[in-house]
């Protein structure tokens, strides 16, 4: 009794976990990054925030795809999170503060490197 019980319960513990994760969306943000550092800074960042699951930055095309939970942050929130990481979020310009603390290489007027 006590084994059906437990399969029952970790059958459903288990059905959920999969049932949040086919939930999760992705969003694809092309932003300003040029280098390896740029893409570390807004991985990181992006990693920190509340609901992102994965980030990834194709340096080449300059897009960020990032897999979240749309229970827990908005497309909104994670653009809010690269501009406030001094970077371009698709047609949204970064924040000047931030991006003026970048490293110079990083900056949008830094030749590509």
């Amino acid at each position: 009794m006590k084994t059906t019980i437990l399969s029952i319960i970790t059958a459903l513990f288990l059905g959920l976990n999969f049932a949040y994760a086919d939930g999760d969306k992705e969003i694809k943000i092309k932003t300003s990054a040029i280098c390896e550092m740029c893409k570390a800074r807004i991985e990181r960042n992006l990693g920190l925030s509340k609901g992102v699951k994965e980030s990834n930055l194709n340096l080449t095309d300059k897009v960020v795809t990032v897999k979240y939970n749309p229970n827990k942050t908005t497309p909104e929130a994670i653009k809010a999170t690269i501009i406030n990481t001094g970077y371009d979020a698709d047609t949204q310009v970064a924040n000047q503060k931030a991006h003026d603390k970048l490293p110079s290489c990083c900056r949008k007027t830094a030749a590509a490197h």
